[in-house]
């Protein structure tokens, strides 16, 4: 949501609380997605923990685009291709390098494998990168629109020099 950079501090507190409570709404279905295809991948087949995790990932980054460009920003500029795409493709990159190295810290690090385990810090990992996502999301990939200028009121309405109506405005007088 944008937020107005020049308002009342308490109306930038709503703006920004509107915001996190959309992020957190997309953010919540891409935490659903991102585990639920986790958890299908760890059970159906015999891939790595860090691999089925990045898989999942990524699935769920496409769901969120959707989420946050649809629903979230939906009132930011939109950049498409040129831009927005490839800085969000770039900033999921690193946020998935964040919570799959909790993962793989834990699952290789200190042998925390398990089913529990693993969806614990599967979970944690999420958590962190989330904090950095929304930063940089709202920060570079979705970016506020400018504050309108204010428009100014129409000029008054005058009597026709030229033996118009009263009411109607005066003609313009012609350019060179």
């Amino acid at each position: 949501m944008s937020t107005p950079q020049q308002g009342s501090a308490l109306e930038r507190v709503r703006g920004l609380a509107r915001e996190v409570a959309k992020f957190g709404a997309v953010g919540g279905v891409g935490v659903l997605v991102n585990l639920g295809v986790f958890n299908l991948i760890r059970h159906t087949t015999d891939l790595q923990v860090v691999r089925a995790s990045v898989i999942a990932t990524v699935v769920a980054i496409i769901t969120n685009y959707l989420g946050f460009r649809y629903f979230t920003y939906r009132d930011r500029a939109r950049t498409g291709g040129s831009r927005e795409l490839p800085l969000f493709v770039a900033f999921s990159v690193i946020g998935l390098v964040i919570e799959n190295g909790v993962l793989y810290t834990a699952t290789y690090g200190f042998g925390w494998d398990g089913p529990l385990a693993t969806n614990v810090f599967k979970f944690i990992g999420i958590g962190t990168a989330t904090v950095f996502r929304f930063w940089s999301y709202r920060t570079w990939v979705f970016t506020a629109l400018p504050e309108a200028e204010p428009v100014p009121a129409p000029a008054s309405v005058v009597a026709s020099p030229r033996g118009g109506a009263a009411g109607t405005r005066a003609p313009e007088p012609a350019r060179k």
